[in-house]
């Protein structure tokens, strides 16, 4: 396993290495992403894969009086959000758990937000994966995806062939299986000048 593949599901030192550096160099992706939505104090809200924890910890600074969980498929990842989101876990703000977005562990219509940075890409199947974060938001709920990648970008073709199971979708493939998942209103916003998207979509 190349050390890139700990991208996809962070394993062992390499993993906790790999957490670390995701945590600085998704921050300013984060915040654009973030930029584009308006967020009330007591949601509910899910972070599918967490990582290394940091956009827990942006949420929790917007929920103030909600609750955030963080799920990821990957154990150090769960471990390392858990560890730097440990004081909001003590007061009962915060959870992370394991689990595949493919068959998310929860109920129905349950979360007011789910948030999908920079992991979209990793996802098997984006309809049935896209059609589980439908199911676990609240009506009006609001799905917010953060890419690095825009697929508009041939420099980025060396990532796909680095990273096993990788695939890097256009906004138009996004938007299509977001339909597909009976996501209704859908606004794309984009920073051509980085090859970054980031996609609202309503329930």
């Amino acid at each position: 396993m190349n050390f890139f593949e700990n991208t996809r599901k962070p394993q062992g030192f390499g993993g906790k290495l790999m957490t670390k550096m995701m945590n600085i160099g998704h921050a300013k992706l984060s915040q654009w992403g973030f930029s584009n939505i308006s967020v009330n104090s007591d949601a509910a809200v899910l972070d599918v894969g967490c990582g290394g924890g940091v956009n827990i910890v942006a949420w929790l600074g917007k929920c103030g009086n909600g609750h955030v969980t963080g799920m990821d498929y990957s154990k150090v990842s769960v471990a390392e959000s858990q560890k730097l989101n440990a004081a909001a876990i003590k007061q009962g703000k915060c959870c992370v758990v394991q689990g595949d977005v493919s068959a998310i562990p929860f109920p129905d219509a349950v979360f007011d937000y789910v948030s999908a940075f920079e992991t979209v890409y990793f996802w098997p199947g984006l309809e049935k994966c896209f059609f589980e974060v439908n199911r676990v938001l609240k009506n009006g709920g609001t799905f917010l995806i953060c890419n690095e990648s825009d697929g508009t970008n041939d420099a980025d073709e060396k990532w796909t062939k680095l990273i096993d199971g990788m695939k890097i979708y256009t906004s138009d493939q996004l938007i299509a299986a977001l339909k597909e998942a009976g996501f209704t209103e859908i606004k794309t916003y984009s920073n051509t000048k980085n090859h970054w998207i980031s996609i609202v979509a309503t329930k």
